[in-house]
C-alpha cells in the first residue's frame, strides 16, 4: 500500500473494512447506504466533512474515465479537527510517494473526477512545484481549505497533490469556472497561504477543457 506509513497498514486495513458501507468507488455507489461520519463528543467540527482519496496509475497506460475510476480509492472521511489530525498522521507524506501518485481531499459526496456533478462546470488552479516542496505545500493548502480561509462560500470542491517524475503539482478545484471574481479570489488566497513569490506562474484549466483533451495539466491558461 503506497499511501500508508508501514506501521499503520494493519490498522488502516481494519478501518477500511469497518467503513466499507461508507461507499468505496464503484458503479453501485448510489445503491449503497452511506455511513454518516460525525464529530465525536467534545471534538471541534469542520464546516464540511472531507474525504481522502488516493490514486496511482502506470503512465504508459492511456488514461480514460473508466480506468481512472478503477484506480482511485476512497480512504476515509473526517468530520472534525481531531479526526483530521488522527487520520492525517497515518498518511505517508506526498514527498515520500513514488511513481505517478495522487492524494485528493474533497468535500464528502464529491468525487475527484471532472464529470462529478459538483465539478463539471468548474476548473482548477494549478501550481507546479520543484521536487521536495510537495509535503509542506500540501499541508498548507489543506489546512487553509479546512479552515475556510478562501472565503468563497461553497465554491471550493477539494485539493489534489500530484506526484510526478520531474515535478509535483498542487491544484485546487472550484465549482464555477466562469466566475472570474471567485477564481481570482482563490488565486490570491493561494498566493497568501502558500507564501508564493510575486512572479510565481499560476495556471487555470476548466474541467470541460480537461475532458476535451483528456488531460489534467496540458493546455492551461497561464497568469502571474
Amino acid at each position: 500500500m503506497f499511501h500508508l506509513k508501514e506501521e499503520d497498514c494493519g490498522e488502516q486495513e481494519m478501518k477500511d473494512s469497518n467503513e466499507s458501507d461508507g461507499g468505496s468507488v464503484n458503479n453501485n455507489n448510489n445503491n449503497i447506504r452511506r455511513k454518516m461520519v460525525s464529530p465525536g463528543a467534545g471534538e471541534h467540527p469542520l464546516q464540511y466533512n472531507y474525504t481522502f482519496w488516493y490514486s496511482r496509475r502506470t503512465p504508459s497506460r492511456p488514461a480514460n474515465t473508466q480506468s481512472y475510476e478503477q484506480n482511485i480509492r476512497q480512504m476515509g472521511t473526517v468530520a472534525s479537527v481531531e479526526q483530521f489530525w488522527k487520520f492525517y498522521s497515518h498518511l505517508v507524506r506526498p514527498g515520500d510517494l513514488t511513481g505517478h501518485s495522487d492524494f485528493h481531499l474533497f468535500k464528502e459526496g464529491i468525487k475527484p473526477m471532472w464529470e462529478d456533478e459538483a465539478n463539471k462546470n468548474g476548473g482548477k488552479w494549478i501550481i507546479r512545484l520543484r521536487k521536495g516542496l510537495a509535503s509542506r505545500f500540501w499541508e498548507n493548502i489543506i489546512l487553509a481549505m479546512l479552515g475556510e480561509q478562501f472565503m468563497v462560500g461553497e465554491e471550493i470542491c477539494g485539493v489534489v497533490v500530484s506526484i510526478r517524475f520531474q515535478e509535483d503539482i498542487l491544484s485546487i478545484w472550484n465549482k464555477t469556472a466562469n466566475d472570474q471574481v471567485t477564481t481570482s479570489r482563490i488565486r490570491d488566497t493561494l498566493r497568501r497561504v502558500l507564501n508564493l513569490p510575486p512572479n510565481t506562474i499560476m495556471e487555470y484549466k476548466t474541467h470541460n477543457d480537461s475532458l476535451k483533451d483528456n488531460s489534467s495539466f496540458r493546455n492551461t491558461k497561464i497568469t502571474l
